[in-house]
């Protein structure tokens, strides 16, 4: 296969370059490992970038009350006492630390009078700890670790798919993937893979998120035989944008509220005062994205269908420098000047706090050699991600990930890498090509889309989730049937069959997952079942292949030590 195939070879194969792909990689490489990236767009153009309101860590810059145990609390309550409670401690005790490595890389942070980094409020979180710029935190994130990954010599191979992940006796061993722009494959062998590919927002109509989350880290890794958990968890953000039809879905940050933006409906009435009057705009995600749904319901929604969120009440020259990409956003997009009316808003697919399952310390999947971090991952943020915890989950699991994944490469010999599997992946990303007529990918896709956002929303119930159940199946023939035109160069429509397998294979997941939890926590809200229930807050949803079939089982969440106990009983 070596022959055929132009090859590399890697002590440590990163799969994504955004904050927790980047920051693995820039580990792996200091602690001696020969690093590979793969990326599907761009280096730089990761949807990290687009995580705007700031990092969560308790450096009590501005709140000096602020600690980590107070963070660690807030992370527990927001997600509902389902998060992997190690993750949640390690991540609050460490995101300070990472973050002042990311200002010694060259990170530029708003400063508070004095001159460290500032924090700003954010939905769920007791203290202002955002440490941020402006509103373009993300961008910043990536501007720093890509240049000094490259600075330290990773080897990026952009613009490329991976289309299977290699075994050798159950262990990581490499991928196979192929360059977008002309079609033709590459063979990546690999000691360790880390897989960073974010979220699955594209299996969705209405998304925040770019057109590289089709859930691709997921699918690989359950097809290697790793383990998904808490799949039915979904968050979708309170505000996207509504208005025009273009633009539906795409972020507008939480920072508006944090820097004090209220939310009205139709009527004029500040409505979060009906479903958290304590803590109105800063309420945690889920809360506040199943009131505007409701105001809508209830025929109380703006004229496109979501709620007005006004910041105009600030001073204009306030709002352009906390607000800038919003500012610009809303002008070029919508035609609003956000200084001086208010923005149409309405719930958005954005994050995914169900992935693939990991330990905590190592970030190490049920697959040896295979690592995962970032939103590809679960348990840090069980079933409801505080805002600003996601950029901090990057850098401190991303760091985690690349340094186990560079000791494991150490510890192991080069794997042996199957041929009938290559061929085996090769032939199956070459069918579409074969078939004279069949199935569009863009009408299945389309359709995917309509029967999760309807189906499988912010509101379930077992009937709709059964029904979407049935409809997924009709949809996986039919993307046996899929067929695209053309050459392999350049082909949008061979990209998207391909990554329809990973989206129906995740949304396949998080319905079974869905349906089999019988009450409302956090991101999950079931109509049938709207109160939570103490039994399943004892338990994740797991699932993993059964040969051809999807299995889910149910397992018992681990016991916390007494002084983590302590630390979620005490007062805020």
């Amino acid at each position: 296969m070596s022959e055929r195939f132009e090859t590399h070879e890697h002590d440590v194969l990163v799969i994504g370059a955004g904050g927790a792909g980047l920051r693995a990689a820039v580990e792996a490489l200091a602690n001696g490992a020969n690093v590979g990236v793969v990326c599907k767009s761009l280096l730089g153009k990761a949807h990290t970038v687009m995580a705007e309101g700031g990092i969560a860590a308790a450096m009590a810059n501005v709140d000096a009350a602020d600690s980590w145990k107070t963070h660690f609390r807030d992370t527990m309550r927001g997600g509902k006492f389902l998060n992997n409670w190690r993750m949640a401690q390690l991540h609050a005790q460490e995101a300070p630390e990472r973050v002042r490595e990311l200002e010694q890389w060259g990170a530029i942070f708003d400063r508070t009078e004095d001159g460290r980094i500032l924090q700003r409020a954010f939905g769920g979180h007791t203290f202002r700890r955002l440490c941020h710029v402006g509103d373009r935190t993300g961008l910043e994130m990536i501007r720093t670790l890509q240049d000094r990954g490259v600075s330290q010599g990773i080897d990026v191979y952009m613009e490329c798919t991976v289309v299977r992940l290699l075994t050798d006796g159950g262990r990581a061993a490499g991928v196979l993937a192929y360059w977008r722009e002309q079609g033709r494959f590459v063979l990546l062998k690999a000691k360790s893979v880390v897989i960073a590919t974010g979220g699955i927002g594209k299996a969705w109509r209405v998304t925040s998120n770019s057109w590289e989350y089709t859930g691709d880290g997921m699918a690989l890794a359950y097809e290697a035989g790793a383990d998904l958990m808490d799949m039915e968890f979904v968050q979708f953000h309170p505000t996207g944008m509504v208005w025009p039809p273009g633009v539906q879905g795409i972020l507008v940050t939480e920072a508006v509220r944090g820097e004090g933006g209220i939310l009205r409906n139709s009527k004029g009435e500040r409505f979060m005062e009906r479903y958290d009057p304590k803590r109105m705009e800063l309420s945690t995600r889920d809360v506040v994205a199943r009131s505007i749904y409701t105001e809508v319901k209830e025929g109380r929604g703006s004229p496109h269908g979501g709620a007005f969120l006004d910041i105009s009440h600030k001073p204009a020259d306030y709002v352009v420098k906390k607000l800038p990409s919003m500012y610009h956003q809303f002008k070029e997009l919508a035609d609003v000047d956000i200084t001086k009316g208010p923005m149409e808003v309405g719930p958005t697919c954005h994050y995914m706090m169900g992935g693939i399952r990991v330990e905590a310390e190592t970030a190490q999947t049920t697959v040896p050699g295979l690592f995962a971090a970032g939103e590809a991952a679960v348990g840090l943020h069980g079933a409801n991600r505080l805002g600003g915890n996601s950029l901090s989950d990057l850098l401190v699991f991303g760091r985690r990930a690349g340094l186990a994944a560079a000791q494991h490469a150490k510890e192991v010999s080069a794997p042996k890498v199957d041929n009938m599997q290559i061929e085996q992946a090769e032939r199956e990303a070459l069918e579409p090509f074969e078939r004279r007529e069949g199935e569009n990918p863009y009408a299945i896709h389309r359709d995917l889309q309509e029967t999760m956002q309807n189906l499988v929303g912010i509101f379930r119930t077992r009937e709709d989730m059964q029904k979407a159940l049935g409809e997924l199946e009709k949809l996986k023939e039919r993307r046996k049937q899929v067929s695209v035109e053309g050459s392999r160069m350049f082909n949008p429509g061979w990209h998207l069959a391909l990554e329809l397998k990973s989206m129906l294979r995740v949304a396949e997941a998080v319905t079974r997952s869905a349906l089999a939890r019988e009450e409302s926590r956090g991101a999950h809200s079931r109509i049938d079942f709207p109160e939570l229930n103490a039994e399943w807050g004892k338990k994740h949803n797991v699932v993993r292949r059964d040969g051809t079939a999807m299995s889910l089982v149910q397992e018992p969440i681990p016991e916390m030590p007494e002084e983590l106990k302590q630390i979620l009983a005490e007062d805020k």
